[in-house]
C-alpha cells in the first residue's frame, strides 16, 4: 500500500546524496507493510533496525491487482502507516514458494514476532485470509507466496 508524503522525496534526496550512483534513478515506489497501523509501524521500525529483511506477498495479490512481481535490484521506500518515509530497501532475491514450504530461515529473515515459522504461518494465514475475504478465492496451504528478500540501504 502507498501513501506519498513529502518525507519520501526528502529521504530519497538524502539517500542519493550519500549514494550518488543512484542520482539518475526516479524516486522508487513507496509502500507500507501489513493491513493495519500497528503492524505497519512495527514492521517499518524493524526494517529501520535491519531486523526485517524479507516480506511475503501472495501471488494472488499480484494477479488480482495486476501488479508486476518484484525483481532483484528493485528499490523501494518503506513508510509507516501514515506514509512517512523510513528506509530505502533493495530487493536481493525473489522466490515463489507454496505457503506450506516457506522455511524457518525465511520466517526469521522476515523478522516479525518471535521469528519462528509457527508464528509466521499463524499471522500470514490470517493476513492472506483477510486479504482474500471479498473474493471468490480463499487461503490454502498450496497457494504461492512471493518470498522477497531485501537489504536496507538507507539510513
Amino acid at each position: 500500500m502507498s501513501k506519498t508524503q513529502p518525507s519520501v522525496k526528502q529521504l530519497w534526496n538524502a539517500f542519493t546524496n550519500k549514494h550518488p550512483e543512484y542520482r539518475d534513478k526516479n524516486i522508487p515506489e513507496s509502500f507500507y507493510f501489513c493491513d493495519n497501523k500497528t503492524d505497519a509501524n512495527i514492521c517499518a521500525n524493524l526494517v529501520l533496525k535491519r531486523i526485517k529483511q524479507a516480506t511475503a506477498t501472495s501471488l494472488w495479490w499480484f494477479k488480482t491487482y495486476n501488479q508486476a512481481l518484484p525483481k532483484k535490484d528493485d528499490l523501494n521506500i518503506v513508510t509507516d502507516w501514515d506514509g512517512n518515509a523510513v528506509a530505502v530497501i533493495k530487493t536481493t532475491q525473489i522466490d515463489l514458494v507454496p505457503f506450506h514450504k516457506v522455511t524457518e530461515v525465511f520466517a526469521q529473515t522476515e523478522g516479525e514476532g518471535d521469528g519462528s515459522l509457527a508464528y509466521w504461518r499463524k499471522v500470514h494465514k490470517a493476513f492472506y485470509t483477510r486479504e482474500m475475504k471479498n473474493s471468490s478465492d480463499s487461503f490454502n496451504e498450496e497457494m504461492l507466496i512471493v518470498c522477497e528478500r531485501f537489504e536496507t540501504l538507507y539510513p
